[in-house]
């Protein structure tokens, strides 16, 4: 039947279907960054989408319902048409279509297509293509995380003063909640760190996070979709997620630390100032 994945391996087919349909879409995206783009407001005014962002969703979703009818979904775009961002039990696909929007629209390079799929609310799945690198992320729990076949690991970093970290001032333009992100990112370059970047793409961080070549990556504000695949590519390549206060890690939270090591990730729960956002799957 076209909504089971299969029987002695029930997601495979999941995970087919998803590594496909990421790369269709990087292919929309990347002939849609030769041609200029219309951008529209969100909350916020570097909250941008697009209808590159738009038609992508729909052509995922499209693809998905088809050969999953019976399916939960949750995509940016249709949650900011006013769709319910609600995690169950049921298999759920959670969907970025552009994640790096802002990248997009001024073509800088670190675009990605982000894919989850959860079942009883726990990760089966995580696909995160960054379309222009044409580089394919894959992660199946207890299988290990990829990028095009090669299997990656993290840094394996314990020592913050070590430490590469990746974040994101984020869109909201609030002063306080401007001048909190960028006080907490002063606090971990001066523990020392040796450094603090930002890619623009919360799935892009956390694949630099499972490659090794960053050592954490934190961010609050962020959504479902930016984090869903992300979090199980870190953890199959021997990360850590947790919450930002240092606890169990909920999709839903609207924040998240993603590190080489628990030690690391522990420490930047210490120093950084927690900024409350109500969480997805609330109204």
């Amino acid at each position: 039947m076209a909504n089971i994945c299969g029987a002695s391996d029930p997601w495979r087919e999941c995970m087919e279907v998803a590594v496909a349909v990421a790369r269709k879409a990087g292919e929309v995206i990347c002939e849609a960054l030769k041609k200029e783009q219309t951008v529209l407001l969100k909350s916020s005014p570097a909250d941008l989408v697009t209808e590159t962002d738009k038609n992508v969703e729909k052509m995922i979703l499209c693809t998905l319902k088809e050969k999953f009818p019976s399916h939960s979904f949750i995509g940016e775009e249709s949650v900011a048409d006013g769709a319910a961002s609600i995690l169950t039990d049921n298999p759920t696909w959670i969907i970025d279509p552009i994640d790096g929007t802002t990248n997009f629209v001024h073509r800088f390079p670190f675009v990605a297509v982000s894919i989850g799929f959860y079942v009883n609310k726990q990760s089966e799945i995580g696909v995160i293509y960054s379309c222009v690198e044409d580089k394919m992320y894959t992660a199946r729990r207890g299988q290990g995380a990829f990028c095009n076949g090669h299997q990656l690991s993290v840094s394996g970093q314990e020592n913050i003063s070590k430490a590469l970290i990746v974040t994101e001032i984020g869109s909201n333009r609030t002063p306080e909640i401007v001048k909190t992100v960028l006080s907490n990112m002063e606090k971990l370059i001066s523990i020392p760190s040796h450094g603090v970047r930002a890619l623009g793409s919360a799935a892009i961080n956390m694949c630099m996070v499972a490659t090794g070549g960053a050592d954490a990556y934190y961010e609050m504000g962020i959504h479902c979709w930016d984090v869903a695949a992300g979090a199980l590519i870190v953890t199959e390549a021997g990360g850590i997620v947790l919450d930002i206060s240092g606890g169990t890690f909920d999709p839903m939270s609207r924040r998240v630390i993603a590190a080489s090591s628990k030690a690391i990730a522990k420490r930047i729960a210490q120093e950084v100032q927690i900024i409350p956002y109500q969480r997805d799957d609330q109204e």
